[in-house]
This record gives C-alpha cells, sequence and structure tokens, in this order.
C-alpha cells in the first residue's frame, strides 16, 4: 500500500506531504483545486514520461517521492530481489524533474532508469482515469482482464513457454529453408570462393608472422650488414667490447679487496660481461636467420599480393578473410546438410505444436470456467449500481485465425444487457457511456477481491452518476478495499463519505501565485467539507444532510456483499 507521498515544486505544488491510511482514501475539493495533480505526480513515480512544464514555475526542479508498505506484495518483492534493489518490507521511489527537461528516478536509493520505475510501478499501482473505461471495448484489454483476476496463472505461463518454444523452432526451419534455397550454381560457387579461401585465408597470428616475414626480407641486405658490423664490434678479436671487459677485469680483480668502489665495479663488469655474451649469441642467431634467398622475398611477396586481391574481392581488411570463410562453410554446410536437419526440425516443430495445444487446451477450460464466475460476480454488482435487470456475459471464444499465439487460442468478448429482458450484445455495440463506467468499476472490483496488493486509484471514475448509484459506487470501493488500498479523486458526497479517510485540496489563488495544499480532515472538518460538496455551501442543514450520510455509511447502510 501507499504509506507515503512527498510532492516539492511540482505544477502548482509548493510543498506537500502525506500520509495514507489503509481501507478506502477519498480526495475531494472544488472544482478546479487540483486533485488530479495528486494522481499525477503519483504516476510520474511509478514511470509515466515527464517534460518541464511538470516544474513549478521560477523553481530548478521538482521532487516527487512515495514510500509503500509491501510485505504482503509477493510481485513486487520478487521484482526487487531479481533486480538487487531489495529492502526489508519497504520501497521508497523518487523522482527528479529539472527545469530543464531532464529526469532522473531512483528506487531504494539507487539510481535506475524510467523503464525499471515502471515495470515496478505496475506491480505496485493500477491508476484508472476518467476515461479509462473505453479501453473496455478493447479485445485485449478484456482478455487482460479475465486471466489477470483468473487463478489459472501457471497454465498462462505454460502455454506462453510452448509457444515460444513452437515459434522459435519455426524461426529456425525457416532460416533453414533460406539457407538451403540456393540454386546449383550457387552451391558451386560457394565451394569455389571456399577453395580461393582455403588455401589462402590465414589466422590473424599467422597473417601477422607472414607481414612481419615480408618486412625482414624486404630489408634483409640492410639488416645483414648492421647486424655484421654489431657483432664486430661485440666479439671482434682483442678489440670488441667482450675483449675490452675481460681485459678490464683483469686489471681490477687483484685490488677489489683493497677498495668498495673498486669491489663494486668488478661486480657491475661481470653482469655486463655476461649481457654482452648473450646480446652477441641473440644477434649471432638473428642473422643466421636473415634468409638472403631472392625466391623466398618473390614468394612472400606474391602471397602478400593475392591476399589483398582476396580481401578487396569480399571488401575486407585482410585479417579479416579468415571470418569470411568460416561463414561461407557454415553456408554451404546449412546446405549440404539440409535435408537431414530439415526432417528433424519438422519433427521438433510438430511436437512443440502438439505440446501447444495441449497447454492452450487446458488455458481454454480454465478461461471458460473463470469466466462464468467471474460473469456471476459482475452482474450482482452491476445490480447494486443502479442496473438492476442488466447482466455481464463473458465470452471465451477460439480465434478465427487457428494461428498459435502466446495468450493461447481464446478470442475473449464482454457482452452486456443493460436492461432485463435485453439479450446480452457487444459490449461496444450496447452500453452507454455511463454504462460502460459503472460495469467498468464492476469488474475492477470484481477482478481485484482477494487477488490484488496493488494500490487502486481512481480518478473521478464516478463522473456522470448520482442518487443512489453513488452511495453504490462509494460502498463498493469500500468492499474493494477490505481486500486492497483505493484511492479516489471525487466530487461526490454519497462516494466521499465511505472512505476510511479523507484528504481535501485546497486552491490558494494569490495575488501573483497559484498554489495547491491539502489537509487529512478529522471529523467535523469533514463534516463541513461533506456539506460544501452536498450544496455548494456550508450550511446547518447541509452539515446535518453530511452527518446523516456519514452516519449511514459507517453503520454499513446500502452496503455492497
Amino acid at each position: 500500500m501507499l504509506s507515503h507521498l512527498n510532492i516539492r515544486d511540482f505544477a502548482i505544488i509548493p510543498s506537500l506531504t502525506l500520509d495514507f491510511a489503509p481501507g478506502f482514501t477519498a480526495i475531494t475539493g472544488e472544482t478546479g483545486a487540483g486533485k488530479s495533480i495528486l494522481v499525477d505526480a503519483l504516476g510520474l513515480l511509478l514511470g509515466q514520461r515527464s517534460d518541464s512544464s511538470w516544474v513549478r514555475q521560477g523553481a530548478e526542479r521538482a521532487e516527487l517521492t512515495a514510500e509503500f508498505e509491501i510485505t504482503n506484495n509477493n510481485g513486487a518483492r520478487r521484482w526487487l530481489a531479481e533486480t538487487e534493489l531489495n529492502s526489508e518490507g519497504q520501497c521508497l521511489l523518487r523522482r527528479r524533474i529539472s527545469a530543464n527537461g531532464r529526469s532522473r528516478a531512483w528506487i531504494n536509493g539507487t539510481p535506475v532508469t524510467v523503464q525499471q520505475m515502471s515495470e515496478l510501478g505496475t506491480l505496485l499501482v493500477e491508476i484508472h482515469g476518467q476515461n479509462e473505461h473505453i479501453q473496455l471495448t478493447n479485445p485485449a484489454r478484456q482478455i487482460h482482464l479475465l486471466d489477470s483476476s483468473g487463478d489459472y496463472q501457471p497454465l498462462l505461463a505454460k502455454t506462453r513457454e510452448a509457444f515460444d518454444r513452437w515459434a522459435g523452432l519455426k524461426t529456425e526451419f525457416a532460416e533453414l529453408e533460406a539457407a538451403a534455397a540456393l540454386p546449383p550454381e550457387e552451391i558451386d560457387y560457394l565451394r569455389f570462393q571456399l577453395k580461393e579461401l582455403e588455401s589462402q585465408a590465414l589466422a590473424p597470428a599467422e597473417l601477422e608472422a607472414l607481414e612481419t616475414e615480408h618486412r625482414v626480407l624486404a630489408k634483409g641486405g640492410s639488416m645483414a650488414r648492421d647486424l655484421d658490423l654489431a657483432l664486430g664490434d661485440l666479439d671482434e678479436d682483442d678489440h670488441g667490447a667482450i675483449a675490452r671487459t675481460i681485459r678490464a677485469q683483469h686489471a681490477l680483480a687483484p685490488h677489489r679487496d683493497l677498495s668498495p668502489a673498486i669491489d663494486e665495479s668488478c661486480k657491475m663488469l661481470d653482469e655486463a660481461l655476461i649481457n654482452l655474451q648473450e646480446a652477441s649469441a641473440t644477434v649471432s642467431q638473428a642473422r643466421e636467420d636473415i634468409d638472403l634467398s631472392p625466391g623466398r622475398l618473390q614468394a612472400v611477396t606474391a602471397q602478400m599480393s593475392e591476399l589483398a586481391d582476396l580481401a578487396r574481392k569480399h571488401r575486407v581488411e585482410m585479417e579479416d578473410l579468415e571470418s569470411v570463410r568460416e561463414r561461407l562453410e557454415e553456408r554451404l554446410q546449412a546446405g549440404e546438410q539440409f535435408e537431414s536437419r530439415r526432417a528433424t526440425l519438422e519433427a521438433d516443430c510438430d511436437e512443440a505444436l502438439r505440446e501447444y495445444q495441449d497447454a492452450a487446451t487446458a488455458l481454454s477450460g480454465a478461461r471458460t470456467r473463470h469466466a462464468t464466475e467471474l460473469s456471476r460476480e459482475v452482474t450482482a454488482l452491476m445490480a447494486r449500481l443502479g442496473m438492476e435487470g442488466g447482466r455481464l456475459e463473458i465470452h471465451v471464444n477460439r480465434r478465427s485465425d487457428g494461428k498459435p499465439a502466446a495468450q493461447g487460442d481464446d478470442r475473449v468478448e464482454l457482452h452486456v444487457s443493460a436492461n432485463p429482458g435485453n439479450e446480452p450484445g457487444p459490449l461496444v455495440k450496447v452500453a452507454s457511456g455511463g454504462e460502460l463506467s459503472r460495469i467498468s468499476l464492476a469488474l475492477k472490483t470484481a477482478c481485484s477481491r482477494g487477488k490484488s496488493h496493488r494500490t487502486q486509484v481512481f480518478d473521478e471514475v464516478d463522473a456522470g452518476i448520482g442518487g443512489d448509484t453513488a452511495n453504490a459506487v462509494g460502498q463498493l470501493l469500500r468492499k474493494l478495499s477490505e481486500d486492497t488500498q483505493a484511492l479516489c479523486v471525487t466530487h461526490l458526497a454519497q462516494v466521499a463519505v465511505c472512505a476510511n479517510q479523507q484528504i481535501q485540496v485546497i486552491k490558494d489563488t494569490g495575488t501573483n501565485t497559484t498554489s495547491v495544499d491539502t489537509a487529512i480532515l478529522g471529523a467535523q472538518d469533514r463534516v463541513d467539507e461533506i456539506a460544501r460538496m452536498l450544496s455548494g455551501r456550508i450550511s446547518d442543514q447541509s452539515r446535518q444532510h453530511a452527518e446523516e450520510l456519514l452516519k449511514a455509511a459507517d453503520s454499513g447502510s446500502n452496503s455492497v456483499h
């Protein structure tokens, strides 16, 4: 449940802090007071898109924070654990929107993307806007409502997994056929290209060695002269560096125990002699390795030229020729092995399709049973909402296209009869806007009972109703809040009196600025606010009426069962 909301410099709110109670909270206030701004702020904390227009005029940024109690919300707790953003029973969302339009988000103090915030938000809160009932006419929304309230989630997951396996195999089969669908002349050309590459293409290390050898051969003469010169300087009879070092050693050796400096010099000469001898041996070996034969240089140059031609032909660098060879080889092998692989994949596809069909059939049965039960429950709630004699039927039929789908083979359609004696017809054709709104509320209530731990937010979903129906809506929201927290922005006193908590939104229009504040109403203030909602002003008569409504609501009159 939402336990705390803090807003600063957002829209026309300079600073606001709210603590929410469990159960049903009504948010009220005069028309234009800014009641829906609270819902907008919550929406941004749940990952909705933002822009700089939300920042209060003159402020650098807007800051929004919401705290949720998630002890009983297994979905949110699981998501936080999987993303390593876990906390002990609490969840803190924070959003900052700068005046330059930039936005940042945090979950439990850790920076996150807005997408991550949105993913978690769908597990914490469900917001129902003023026109959301229109979405009931959308077939995708209808099947989602049915599935989200059913107790057959394992069947949904099994069907989705079976579909994913079948779809993956079908894609693999199509790719195999596309790869193998080559004319004989193209297969011959593939073999020719591979033969060229297999005779020339080198692994990166081999190519690097060839390039190095080419450079050495190209400079072989000058290298040989320089190495000969170096060998002479190192080891030429009595005049080389080695012979001179040995003579220096002999000259100093008799005196090394008489002077620390001479002893240190002897040690350095010993080390120098070892290094000079090793250098001489290494240079000598390098000199022997130089190949000065013109034939080798010509052979390496020719090989480099052929590699360059191949690289240009395939429009790659020389070091990428090996990758080209591997790709061509895979393509040729796919063509040559097509028939055996095709038979295996075809059998796998058939098996996966049977598994999908079994899962989809079981899912369809579960949907049909749940649809019957949910239809009865919604029909009963419709009667409480002023639609006595009307009924809802949820039809679960097989889709006409017959194609497998992740959600199974079913098409769900809501049929409704708004008046007694009429046969139910498609919702989109039969129900009026006001009826759609009430049917939507009945559906949400029935779907959420005992099944959802998400906070349910209703933004003036009671528009266009009044009288006994308004009272029934209030009682329905109160009944809903027994299972999950419910917040409702409302202008109807009959709805507000059913709330466990009432928050008044107050707009202050000053000389140059407009701001919004809120107050959690105590008993007497609540009577005054209900009185204002009833008659537009507070009077003794409207106060008396308000007290009667509050007393009736608390006693459970006209309660929804």
